[in-house]
């Protein structure tokens, strides 16, 4: 609960010193046209890669390389998803955040260092989905007495995967369709704000432990089943248009 407290509070002043200096955009992520929720929470976007900037210096002048995050992003999940089977979801939650942060870095040393190709494209992309299917075959085995729950972890995580899937497919014939509203960022976010404010939040509310993570498993599945949907409909409909 302190830790808790305590990044949230550092996230929040951290918020108002970004406001009150007004940085300029992040060039990478203006150039990437990086979205969150829509766009409703493009200030967020800027924000965090704001935040990140001192350990990406860090980062770069150490020498760590791509490789370095892209596996301790995988160790993470993997980390995330164990701790999640063992009832542990705010160890998980923070485990996963760590995961996220790993994702963001390995790309943004790439093209600082001129390093982006066709390998850290694919490696990226896959072990993304290796770190969802741990996080989220975590979440089946901290529902394996609530059946309702682990069924709404297996359905999120089959639509975490279609959604993926109809993107990679649509680029393979030269059409991408990545918009859609729970796309990996949203996903993330999500679930690791559920996880980690769950034990809490549920102790709070008087409500059994794993509730928040339930309900958000729910407008996880429904939303990644819709995404998948509309990517696949867009991508569709314009390749049949020639």
């Amino acid at each position: 609960m302190i830790v808790l407290v305590g990044a949230l509070g550092a996230a929040f002043l951290s918020m108002a010193v970004y406001a009150a200096i007004r940085p300029a955009r992040d060039a990478d992520a203006t150039r990437k046209e990086t979205r969150f929720l829509l766009g409703i929470g493009d200030f967020l976007v800027h924000w965090f890669l704001w935040v990140l900037s001192p350990a990406e210096r860090v980062s770069l002048s150490m020498g760590l390389t791509p490789d370095f995050f892209n596996f301790a992003g995988l160790a993470s999940g993997l980390a995330s998803g164990v701790a999640l089977g063992l009832g542990r979801l705010e160890l998980g939650g923070w485990a996963m955040a760590l995961g996220g942060i790993a994702d963001i870095m390995d790309g943004r040393v790439a093209r600082a260092r001129n390093l982006a190709s066709p390998y850290g494209k694919f490696i990226d992309s896959t072990l993304d989905r290796f770190v969802e299917a741990f996080v989220f075959l975590g979440l089946v085995a901290y529902f394996r007495d609530r059946s309702t729950g682990a069924f709404l972890a297996a359905a999120a995580l089959a639509g975490s995967l279609l959604v993926s899937y109809a993107q990679a497919r649509g680029e393979t014939v030269g059409m991408s369709g990545s918009g859609g509203l729970m796309q990996r960022a949203e996903r993330l976010v999500l679930m690791c704000l559920a996880c980690v404010l769950d034990p809490s939040l549920s102790a709070w509310c008087g409500w059994p432990e794993g509730t928040a993570v339930f309900w958000v498993l729910a407008v996880m599945a429904v939303g990644t089943f819709a995404t998948a949907i509309h990517r696949t409909l867009w991508i569709a409909q314009r390749l049949r248009r020639g």
